[in-house]
C-alpha cells in the first residue's frame, strides 16, 4: 500500500515545555491505524497537528507532515481551511462541538457539501440524502429537518461521519469517537468506520485508550507514551507479541473473562509535561527498570523483528 501520510520527527511544546518528541508515524493507503495510549501522551495533540488545530499556546518547532507529497507545515492557513474536511476529515469525541445547534442537519450537511465541491443546492441535498442513507440513519429524508438536539450522541456521531463521506475525505482522523457512547453504540459506530474503510479504501486514524477495541478494528498499531511513540507493529504481531513494557502493563490491565483474575494496575501516573525524566520517561513506573541503563540512555524506536518497532533497552 501506499503511504497518504508521513509525519517525520515532529517536536510541539506548549511554551517551554515539550510535548511531543521526534514523533514518526506512517499511514498507509485504506488501513486503519491506531494510535494508543493513557490519557494525556500525546495522542490528540499528534492527531491535531496534522490538521493544524493545535492551541493557540501550542507550537510545532520542527518537522514535516507529508500528506499525499506536500509538507503541511509550509502552507497557511487559508490552504488548511480549504483541506479540511475535503481531504481530511476530523470526528471529534463530542459530535455537538462540530455541529451548530441552530441550525438543521440538513442545513449544515448541505452548505458542507456545496463549501467542498461546485454543485446546486438540488445536487447537495440529493448527496445529503445518500450519505445519511449510507451511514445508516433511519427515515433520513425526514431527519434533515431536525436539529442536532433531536438525534442521540451515537446519531450525531453517524452525521459527523456522513460529512466526511460527502466531500470524499481521503484521511479521516477519529478521536475516540466512541467516548460517553454505550457499549452497543460503540461496536455499530466502529463496525460503520471499518465499513467505510473498505468500502471506499479511506485511510483511518484512530485515537483511542481502550486496547480492547482497537483489537477488533486496527490493522496497524502505534503506542504512545509521554510524547514518544514507544512501540508499532501490525495489529496481529502487537497483540501476539508485544514488546514494550508500557504495552505489556497496558494489555495486562484489561478486563478478562475469568472472574478468578484480578485487573493488574500500572503504578504510578503518566508524568506531567513539567517534569524532567532522564532516559525512557516510563521508567519510574516500569517492572524491567534497570538502573543507569534505563534513566541514563537514550532511547529510540528500534526494529527488534521484522516490522515490529519498540523503544526499550531491555527487549
Amino acid at each position: 500500500m501506499d503511504n497518504i501520510l508521513e509525519i517525520k520527527n515532529l517536536n510541539l511544546f506548549f511554551g517551554e515545555y515539550q510535548a511531543l518528541y521526534d514523533v514518526n508515524l506512517t499511514l498507509k493507503k485504506g488501513e486503519l491505524h491506531a494510535l494508543a495510549g493513557e490519557s494525556g501522551c500525546g495522542k490528540t495533540m499528534t492527531a491535531m497537528s496534522i490538521i493544524r488545530l493545535i492551541p493557540k499556546t501550542a507550537s510545532i518547532k520542527s518537522g514535516e507532515i507529508i500528506f499525499q507529497g506536500e509538507d503541511l507545515i509550509k502552507y497557511n492557513e487559508r490552504y488548511m481551511r480549504e483541506l479540511r474536511g475535503n481531504k481530511i476529515a476530523l470526528i471529534p469525541q463530542d459530535p455537538m462541538t462540530s455541529l451548530n445547534p441552530l441550525y438543521t442537519v440538513g442545513n449544515q450537511l448541505i452548505e458542507s457539501i456545496k463549501s467542498h465541491s461546485k454543485v446546486s443546492e438540488h445536487q447537495a441535498k440529493r448527496k445529503a440524502k445518500e450519505v445519511l442513507d449510507l451511514v445508516s440513519i433511519p427515515d433520513f429524508e425526514n431527519k434533515l429537518n431536525f436539529y442536532p438536539h433531536e438525534f442521540s450522541g451515537g446519531m450525531k456521531q453517524r452525521i459527523i461521519i456522513a460529512m466526511a463521506l460527502a466531500t470524499n475525505a481521503e484521511l479521516i482522523i477519529a478521536d475516540e469517537p466512541t467516548t460517553a457512547l454505550d457499549v452497543t453504540i460503540q461496536k455499530q459506530i466502529m463496525d460503520l468506520l471499518k465499513d467505510i474503510q473498505k468500502e471506499f479504501n479511506t485511510t483511518v486514524l484512530l485515537i483511542s485508550h481502550d486496547l480492547a477495541l482497537v483489537s477488533n478494528y486496527a490493522d496497524y498499531i502505534s503506542v504512545m507514551y509521554a510524547g514518544h511513540i514507544v512501540e508499532e507493529a501490525s495489529a496481529d504481531e502487537f497483540f501476539k507479541n508485544p514488546m514494550h513494557p508500557y504495552s505489556i502493563a497496558l494489555l495486562n490491565s484489561l478486563p478478562t473473562k475469568n472472574p478468578v483474575l484480578k485487573l493488574k494496575t500500572i503504578t504510578g501516573a503518566p508524568p506531567t509535561l513539567k517534569e524532567k525524566i532522564s532516559g525512557c520517561k516510563f521508567h519510574p513506573r516500569c517492572d524491567l527498570f534497570k538502573e543507569t541503563v534505563c534513566d541514563r540512555a537514550e532511547i529510540v524506536l528500534t526494529e527488534k523483528i521484522s516490522d515490529h518497532f519498540c523503544a526499550c533497552l531491555m527487549k
